[in-house]
């Protein structure tokens, strides 16, 4: 049987609990009253439209202790900028843990999360539900206090590769990416294309986060003569693409990374009538989208974006992902009852079996072990008509 999380939550979630934990179980800054997360968003520079996570984050958070915390605790979600730099990461990951004695890390964004793997392992500090959804995150026999969340790019790389099979098997395949670890996505349309791989894909090109536009590189895969486009930029950089593209008349067969789908931070700027026809990748619910208006997911959401987070817009994924992504560890808090301590916390994490939420697509549960770090795994397809998502193919 599967565990239904129902965000209007059940009064047994927000009870006090009849009797406190002795301190030396409890985690770092857990007490009676309080537990203490930790994380880093990129509340500026080149990422900061991922700020949006966070800041809903904080907007759910404050919605749970209006209610009474997790059985008496309230929750305290310290988040700090870390303008998407890795040693910003490192050194606000580090305060966290030093300064702030937080209980864990948890829904770090992003390439920060590599250097500050080592360093949290190494302490035996959870880093809970990683924004950054790489295989390498799966590691548990090397970092079992790390864990992932989303379906990987490398994944998403190979659910494209089924569809251009299935629907554009001569495809002539142009890929752009950022020159970082995002181009495992790559890697999965290659695999996922098998041995003809090397005949489909045409040309393939980076950039650096340094780079002020990505116009020569979109003129470059133009010149290849590729009419399929694999866009993995992000957010800034694949409207830039999606714009250019329009300018220079190049219209492809346009699959955009599910990372970058926002239809205000991303397709509004590119141009909606740019974006039209683009497909990507889902697990979730859009809110925006026609299909979910009666569903009860959309509802609650629409009241909680009144409510707790009135400047932001039904639109914006990442406003989306942060009231989403924050259910997992509302669960897995109240899951580990009276027992905080770090240990527990990962033992309960490692024990999710066919754990769905009202914002998953039907069909899509989190399963993970203590050989599986990697709670979300299957995806669908989907298209943007010029005003919304659209669900193709069944779930893969």
């Amino acid at each position: 049987m599967r565990w239904m999380f129902v965000t209007s939550l059940s009064a047994g979630l927000v009870l006090a609990s009849g009797a406190a934990l002795a301190a030396d179980r409890n985690a770092p800054g857990v007490t009676d009253r309080e537990i203490k997360i930790g994380q880093t968003m990129p509340y500026s520079g080149p990422a900061s439209a991922w700020g949006a996570i966070g800041r809903a984050e904080m907007a759910y958070v404050k919605m749970i202790n209006d209610r009474g915390g997790i059985r008496g605790r309230k929750i305290n979600l310290i988040s700090l900028d870390d303008a998407f730099s890795p040693p910003k990461t490192v050194e606000q990951t580090r305060r966290l843990v030093e300064g702030e004695d937080v209980a864990f890390i948890y829904g770090t964004v992003g390439t920060g999360n590599l250097p500050i793997r080592d360093y949290l392992n190494e302490h035996h500090v959870p880093q809970l539900f990683v924004i950054a959804p790489l295989e390498k995150y799966n590691d548990p026999q090397r970092y079992p206090w790390t864990m992932g969340l989303q379906p990987t790019f490398y994944r998403e790389g190979v659910i494209h590769a089924q569809y251009i099979l299935a629907h554009k098997p001569d495809a002539k395949i142009a890929i752009l990416h950022p020159n970082d670890d995002i181009d495992e996505g790559a890697k999965g349309l290659r695999d996922g294309l098998g041995e003809r791989a090397d005949k489909l894909i045409v040309k393939e090109v980076s950039y650096e986060w340094t780079d002020p536009t990505i116009d020569s590189q979109i003129v470059t895969l133009k010149a290849s003569g590729a009419d399929t486009f694999y866009n993995m930029a992000y957010p800034k950089t694949a409207a830039q693409a999606i714009r250019k593209a329009a300018d220079i008349g190049w219209k492809p067969l346009h699959f955009l990374t599910y990372i970058s789908q926002s239809i205000s931070a991303v397709l509004e700027p590119a141009g909606l009538q740019n974006s039209a026809g683009i497909i990507s990748g889902i697990y979730a619910k859009d809110p925006a989208d026609p299909r979910w208006s009666d569903d009860p997911y959309t509802k609650e959401f629409l009241d909680w974006l009144q409510k707790y987070y009135p400047g932001g817009k039904a639109s914006d994924i990442f406003v989306v992902l942060g009231y989403d992504f924050i259910q997992p560890l509302i669960y897995l808090l109240d899951r580990c009852g009276d027992d905080l301590s770090r240990e527990n916390i990962m033992q309960q994490a490692t024990s999710f079996h066919e754990v769905t939420f009202p914002w998953l697509l039907p069909g899509i549960t989190l399963n993970t072990s203590p050989t599986d770090h990697q709670p979300i795994k299957q995806m669908r397809e989907t298209r943007f008509n010029g005003k919304t998502w659209e669900l193709l193919d069944e779930l893969k």
